[in-house]
């Protein structure tokens, strides 16, 4: 009998804004067309969030689903972390607004922000918190709202993200569960893929399409996310002594399809067994990885006892892994 203590995913859940905006409705707002977006991206239609639907919004109904389906009730949570880019406010943190929105006051609650690497940076964190003894019952969120930051009039950009959420209940347990997680940065690489404006460096009112921008440099950003992606699932296996065969599913970071084949080439891994939502969400930034894993999950795809290598890069840059025991 093992004392170690592991952190087992009890239970998934994900939410979407109602609107859909497809490829078509896009091609009426820039000079673009399905066959131009779908051909380079993979994507065909991305979520919207209405107008006064907010990043918690999002993040409270994902919470709820994954809380109904883990069988826990919000006053056993010992601890909240939310992966976003996107909060409703500079503060509080989401992490305390959808706390206070569930009725789990008291227990501590922040915001991990990585990027589209969110969710994976907060797992870890969650995760250690559990190994620690620190904590046993811990919601973990990835939720965005980045649509609000996207320029409707850059074609390259505007087309490639969509809003959603989704969130796991991480229990303590015996047997195991996340075996381990592993976390980079760069932060030499800003420019490739940044918002360049902020609270300390000012919001540059006077600017047109002030506060919106998404900037990035495409294909560099693909070409370091396949290099990076392909390391560190060179690190994962071998941290945990394992052959990329018996991995049983890849739950990737949903920017673009052209990325996810690349990583499951090299895992030797038919895209049967990779679970690919980008089609219908596009990149929903730290809120792809959970929303992913919960459509995988109520499928009927993701079974207990299988093997799941999640991994996500993002702007910072930022890139992380999580290989777990479902």
């Amino acid at each position: 009998m093992s004392d170690r203590i592991y952190s087992r995913i009890a239970g998934t859940g994900s939410y979407l804004p109602e609107k859909v905006l497809t490829n078509d409705d896009l091609a009426k707002l820039v000079d673009t067309s399905d066959e131009w977006i779908a051909s380079r991206t993979g994507i065909r239609e991305r979520h919207v969030a209405a107008e006064g639907e907010t990043t918690c919004d999002l993040a409270y109904n994902a919470a709820m689903r994954a809380l109904e389906a883990a069988g826990v009730e919000a006053s056993e949570l010992d601890l909240i972390v939310l992966g976003t880019t996107t909060p409703d406010l500079i503060f509080p943190s989401t992490a305390c607004l959808v706390q206070h929105r569930l009725g789990a006051n008291g227990c501590p609650a922040f915001d991990v922000n990585a990027a589209c690497s969110g969710f994976v940076y907060a797992l870890s964190v969650a995760d250690k918190f559990i190994r620690s003894g620190a904590a046993r019952t811990v919601l973990v969120i990835g939720a965005e709202t980045l649509t609000r930051m996207v320029d409707w009039t850059e074609r390259t950009s505007c087309v490639l993200f969509g809003d959603g959420a989704g969130a796991v209940v991480l229990k303590a347990d015996a047997e195991t569960g996340i075996l381990s997680t592993h976390l980079h940065a760069d932060g030499g690489k800003k420019e490739l893929l940044w918002n360049p404006v902020g609270v300390s460096v000012g919001f540059k009112p006077d600017e047109p399409n002030a506060g919106v921008r998404i900037n990035m440099t495409g294909n560099d950003v693909f070409k370091h996310a396949v290099k990076a992606l392909d390391a560190i699932v060179e690190e994962t296996l071998e941290a945990n002594g394992l052959d990329r065969h018996e991995i049983d599913w890849l739950i990737p970071h949903q920017a673009n399809l052209r990325i996810i084949e690349a990583t499951a080439k090299r895992l030797d891994l038919p895209m049967e067994r990779v679970v690919v939502t980008v089609d219908r969400h596009g990149n929903t930034s730290s809120g792809s990885v959970p929303l992913a894993l919960d459509e995988a999950v109520r499928s009927g795809k993701v079974q207990r006892g299988q093997l799941l290598l999640l991994e996500a890069f993002g702007g910072g840059f930022t890139w992380g892994s999580a290989l777990l025991r479902y």
